[in-house]
Order: structure tokens, then sequence, then C-alpha cells
């Protein structure tokens, strides 16, 4: 059984010996470095003059400055950030400001995996995930609670690495729900592949796909919705809730029938053969690459894809039914990174 850490495993002294610095005033960011300073911690946000990212964290009472001086006053700098920029921001404003012994810490660990960021090696160089976007993040530490986080050490360069991990840990909130110890790889390529294989492309597949058969087999659009997109929300609860145990609590007997001797059907070899697939493409690098290059290139062909998945029927129907749902109505959006 995997150790799961506490507040019980984590020294937060070890990151008392100068200021966090956080650059990518985000949904996570904004979530960290508050945790962070409300935790006790002396923390001071990266962020370019003038932009969005300063105005929101001055709003919030922090100390800004840019990304470099931020790195270069700090002994830990979250970069938290969208991947893609991580490259250039830790050339050009980190890496030349780290004094020997400082740590970078990641998020998420694919620039570090796919050599995006190539650390120094006189650094330290951590993971701390959370597993929740970042207003639910601050929102579980406001009341006293927390949210999961995985961690990891990607290089040990002071023989303190896991100490740090485990503090920045402790002060977002994640060792009061508990915390999973990892390594960059096995964070980054499950958190790949999950979001290929089923929580944003094998859902919006499954879901768009079901759609249009019952569609195109002349049911109307609306009831199609309602069956394939809407009520998925019900289920996806009980499941986050209790597992697959309290789904089949919850459902009736028909509908459990119907789950034990058709979702094999869907979900079958073949399909479980592609998703392998996936993975094979995210371990090799594969995908990772592609996205790079993609980005590199001008995201022609992100934009088109983009474009067409936003253009399907279902989008129109469900925009205009949920009009008259009342409780969907100015609701915040809420963004996992």
């Amino acid at each position: 059984m995997e150790t799961i850490y506490t507040e019980a495993d984590a020294d937060r002294s070890v990151l008392k010996g100068g200021p966090i610095a956080i650059i990518g005033y985000g949904s996570q960011g904004r979530s960290h470095a508050r945790n962070l300073r409300d935790s006790g911690f002396d923390v001071i946000v990266g962020a370019r003059a003038g932009g969005g990212a300063e105005r929101r964290a001055r709003a919030d009472g922090f100390r800004t400055v840019s990304p470099a001086e931020a790195a270069k006053l700090a002994s830990l700098v979250a970069l938290l950030t969208p991947d893609m920029s991580h490259r250039k921001v830790y050339a050009h404003d980190i890496a030349p400001n780290l004094s020997p012994g400082d740590a970078l810490l990641v998020a998420h660990g694919f620039s570090v995996h796919y050599g995006e960021i190539v650390p120094r090696r006189d650094i330290d160089v951590i993971l701390v995930a959370p597993k929740g976007p970042g207003d639910l993040v601050r929102r579980e530490y406001e009341i006293g609670r927390g949210v999961p986080c995985l961690f990891a050490v990607q290089q040990d360069a002071t023989g303190g690495a896991r100490a740090r991990a485990l503090a920045y840990t402790s002060g977002i909130g994640g060792t009061l729900a508990g915390a999973i110890e990892t390594t960059i790889r096995e964070e980054t390529e499950t958190d790949l592949f999950g979001e290929q294989a089923v929580l944003c492309g094998g859902v919006s597949e499954l879901v768009t796909s079901a759609f249009t058969i019952l569609v195109e087999e002349g049911y109307k659009p609306e009831v199609a919705y309602f069956e394939c997109m809407h009520e998925l929300k019900l289920i996806v609860d009980l499941l986050y809730e209790g597992g697959l145990a309290k789904m089949h609590k919850f459902v009736s007997e028909t509908a459990k029938y119907g789950d034990l001797v058709s979702g094999p059907r869907v979900i079958n070899a073949e399909t479980r053969e592609r998703m392998r697939e996936v993975l094979r493409d995210i371990k090799t690098g594969r995908f990772a690459f592609d996205w790079i290059a993609e980005n590199e290139g001008g995201k022609q062909n992100y934009e088109a894809l983009l474009a067409a998945d936003l253009d399907q029927p279902i989008e129109k129907v469900g925009a205009r039914l949920r009009q008259h749902m009342a409780w969907l109505q100015n609701q915040p959006d809420a963004k996992a990174a």
C-alpha cells in the first residue's frame, strides 16, 4: 500500500530561509501564492510589468517584481505558467538568476520530462501537483482542509529536495488531505494519458458519438443531448463521491444491468488497444514533440481541430438548452490549471 504523507511528515521550516517566488499567476499560481502566504511563508510574485498577472497579484496584496528579479531573490521558484512557455521563461528569466542550492518547482512535469527545461545540476528540481483546480485548492484551504497532492523529486542537489517538496505541499494545504510520492515521469505520463483517453478526449468523443448516433437514427437532438451530455454529470458525481459502488447504489436495476452487459461492448479489446497506442505515443515522446512542434509552427492545425470540435451540432443544441437551466447561469469558469 502506497504511503500517504500528512502534516506530521512536513517540516515547513526548511522553506523559511528565503522568499518563495510564484511565476505564473493563473488559477494554480494565485491559489498557491495565497495559501503559502497564509501558511506563514514569504511570497513574491514574478510578473511582467503592466500585465494582468501583475495587476491581480498587487490587488491581492503581493509584492511583484519581474520574473528575473523574482528568481534572483527567491530560494524556491515555482514555475506555474503554461507548459509551452516554460522553456523560454526558464532560459531567459530563471536559470541565469538562480543561486546554487536554490529549488525549481513545477506543478506538472511536461517541460522537465520532455527536455523543454534542462535544469542546472546545482539546484533542486521538484514537483508538487494538486489533484484539483486552483479555485478548489484555495476554497478547501480557507475552510481548514486541503486537496490531495502528488509530489516528486527530479533532482536533489542539496540533499533536502524531498523535504522542500513536502513543506511546499503542506504550505498549500496538500498534506491535510494526503500527499503521495511519485516521479516526474509517472506524473507526466499518467496525467497526459488520463486527459487523452478519459477526461477530455475519451469522454468528449464518447458523448458526441452517442449523440450523433441517436440523431442519425431519428431521435430528437434535444432528447439526445439530455441523455448523452446533460445526465453525464449525475454519474460522474456519483463516481467521484464513492466510486463504482456508489454509482451502482444510486442507479436503477435496469441501468445497472445495461452497464454490466453493454459497457464491455463499447469499451472492448480494440478500444483498449487504441488506448495503449495513446499511451505509447506519450511514453515515447511522440505526442509531446508533436505538440511542441505544433506550438512552434503557429498552432494552425490545433486551431482548425478546435474550431471543428466546437462547431458540432451537440454544441448548438446544448447552448440553447442550457439557457433554460437557471442554476447554470452566472457560474464562474473553473480551470484545472
